[in-house]
């Protein structure tokens, strides 16, 4: 495979190489490039012979000298110079099977790509995974690697997942042990399925695994769109008592083997046990956030080192806060410290309940514009409404029901304020707005 070239930047190395937009790109150091992995890791080198075909259709190889690690200069259609690889399993807890119908396109698509692992940290089965792939990260060391493990039991695996690949994880996860490369995990655990003696055995199998940085364990996440699909509970109080039992005997077991924490539970299975979470330093370098691990207790250190420093003048303003169900306590308990540190500042907290998804979604991120108008438009709101990032998608423009910030503005005739997820940017956002208004 060759892929054409969009663009080249202006003053580059491949600019004054004289390779050119519309040029095709077929090999680096007689390495076949295939996609943005190929091109990023063989680009590295001091020496390197380019081939191209120009649009004249002549092959031309270009030698170039360069520092290591230097960038060509080569701009593609896309990041990953194809298309992303869609996941071909059928998960028994899958989230997007559960959204309803009527939502933007982008949000049913299931990615199950190596590279983007690679790229962007998201999570792959390694259901999908070629060979060819596998050799590939191997060779490159593309680490860490980003897995979503639910079991390690074949059997079970194959069944969860409806895909007859499923049971190759471990086997895949040994050769990336034994080759050197880091991996990151999650466990989604459903109740009475992977939960119990079956996640023992499987945090028994990732602890064998020298290189297995971290594990996450998270609960099945389920909305009100389940017709049709497994009959799965949800994690009550007791159950996910049991789960935080075994995941911390793992996670001192890897303690007394590798001299570090390994295993971690969600901050979700803390709150719905209700036990206390953890301090900050509970967890380490906080390497499994997006599974929302540690999130609580380092908003929490964040907020706390923010406040202690703060020095500010009595002010009158009114601020508002619109959060999930889960995290309301702890933005509850950030209001009132902020009141108590500057005075005539007033923060009211709201929990968001999900109607649009169904009361077991408590998580700000998966809260809609929808249900935030419904249950604050009677509301005083102040001078603006601060809402958490992950309320929107990348772009940071939209909610997950297609309303616009700007358009929720207008209808709630507040100034809104998007902050960003960490403890000091709440703090800032919350007096910025107290000096602007």
């Amino acid at each position: 495979m060759s892929v054409i070239i969009k663009d080249v930047e202006k003053g580059s190395i491949a600019y004054k190489s004289r390779i050119k937009s519309g040029d095709t790109l077929v090999s680096i150091n007689d390495n076949i490039i295939m996609d943005v992995l190929d091109y990023r890791f063989y680009q590295n080198e001091e020496k390197l012979v380019i081939k191209i075909i120009n649009n004249r259709n002549r092959v031309k190889n270009i030698k170039i000298k360069k520092l290591e690690y230097e960038e060509l200069g080569l701009i593609f259609d896309t990041y990953l110079m194809d298309e992303k690889r869609s996941c071909k399993n059928k998960c028994v807890f899958c989230f997007i099977d559960q959204l309803p119908k009527g939502l933007r396109d982008s949000l049913y698509f299931k990615d199950d790509d190596s590279r983007l692992s690679f790229l962007f940290g998201n999570y792959i089965t390694l259901t999908n995974i070629t060979e060819h792939e596998i050799e590939r990260i191997i060779k490159m060391h593309i680490s860490p690697i980003n897995i979503s493990v639910h079991t390690t039991n074949p059997e079970l695996r194959v069944k969860m997942m409806t895909n007859k690949n499923a049971g190759n994880a471990l086997k895949i996860m040994n050769r990336f042990n034994d080759a050197g490369i880091k991996m990151h995990s999650q466990l989604v655990l459903c109740p009475d399925i992977n939960d119990g003696d079956e996640l023992r055995r499987s945090l028994n199998d990732l602890l064998n695994l020298e290189n297995m940085e971290c594990v996450a364990a998270v609960p099945v996440g389920l909305t009100k769109f389940r017709n049709g699909l497994a009959d799965i509970k949800p994690y009550k109080k007791q159950t996910a008592s049991k789960v935080l039992d075994i995941v911390e005997e793992y996670s001192q077991k890897s303690i007394e083997k590798y001299g570090e924490r390994r295993f971690y539970a969600s901050d979700e299975f803390y709150l719905l046990s209700e036990r206390k979470i953890p301090s900050a330093e509970f967890y380490g370098d906080f390497l499994l956030l997006e599974n929302g691990v540690g999130l609580w207790a380092l908003l929490k250190a964040e907020t706390d080192s923010a406040l202690q420093d703060l020095e500010c003048d009595k002010i009158n303003r009114h601020i508002t806060i619109a959060t999930g169900v889960a995290a309301y306590p702890l933005l509850r308990e950030i209001a009132d410290l902020c009141e108590q540190k500057v005075n005539g500042l007033k923060c009211d907290v709201y929990a968001i309940k999900n109607d649009f998804f169904g009361e077991k979604i408590t998580v700000a991120g998966l809260i809609t514009a929808t249900d935030i108008y419904n249950q604050l438009n009677d509301k005083d709101l102040g001078d603006a409404l601060l809402i958490p990032s992950s309320m929107l998608r990348a772009e940071g423009d939209m909610f997950l029901d297609s309303v616009t910030v700007q358009e929720l503005s207008k209808k709630l005739n507040v100034k809104i304020s998007v902050t960003n997820p960490d403890g000091y940017s709440l703090i800032d956002s919350i007096l910025e707005i107290a000096e602007e208004v």
